[in-house]
């Protein structure tokens, strides 16, 4: 019994040295974003698309890019190759087209051909467009676009070596 009312107190004790008002990461309220960190940037390129990526800078793309709507696929033969993203970029009041290429299409064809743009359903045209060809990089950007009052998608198309033709998807459609 003894043992047990020297263990409660040691308890106790060790309780009382834990400070009283302990924060845990979400609790309370956020810090104003003027008073935040602003940690560095990666320029890794991304899955999700990074505004911050050495290609993304290549490109003009603006900082604060972010994706608007829904996702699009380019299949080849059944299987998805790369995925097809629009961006759009609130300082810079500019749209842009986004591609990546899918790592198991990159390592069955070697080289391919890639374009990405947006299109924009207002002009019934393809803006922004770059193109690459011979290339086995992931990412790809398109030049930004002065569409941003207008419905728009992102567009984007690849070229396995040997095809005939490309093949294509686009991102949701967004006014």
């Amino acid at each position: 019994m003894r043992h047990l009312r020297i263990a409660t107190a040691a308890l106790a004790c060790a309780f009382a040295l834990i400070p009283a008002g302990v924060a845990t990461a979400g609790t309370g309220p956020a810090p104003a974003p003027t008073a935040r960190t602003t940690a560095a940037a990666s320029t890794a390129p991304s899955a999700d698309g990074n505004p911050a990526s050495l290609r993304a800078r290549a490109a003009g793309v603006c900082a604060d890019a972010y994706q608007i709507g829904s996702t699009g696929y380019i299949t080849r033969a059944g299987k998805t190759v790369a995925s097809v993203k629009q961006f759009y970029s609130p300082s810079c009041a500019r749209n842009y087209g986004y591609v990546w290429v899918w790592q198991s299409f990159r390592d069955a064809v070697g080289d391919y051909d890639v374009t990405s743009a947006v299109y924009s359903y207002s002009q019934d045209e393809v803006l922004g467009k770059r193109s690459w060809t011979n290339t086995t990089a992931q990412e790809f950007w398109s030049n930004g676009t002065s569409t941003v009052s207008e419905c728009t998608a992102g567009s984007g198309t690849v070229r396995a070596a040997g095809d005939p033709a490309p093949v294509g998807g686009y991102s949701s459609k967004r006014c």
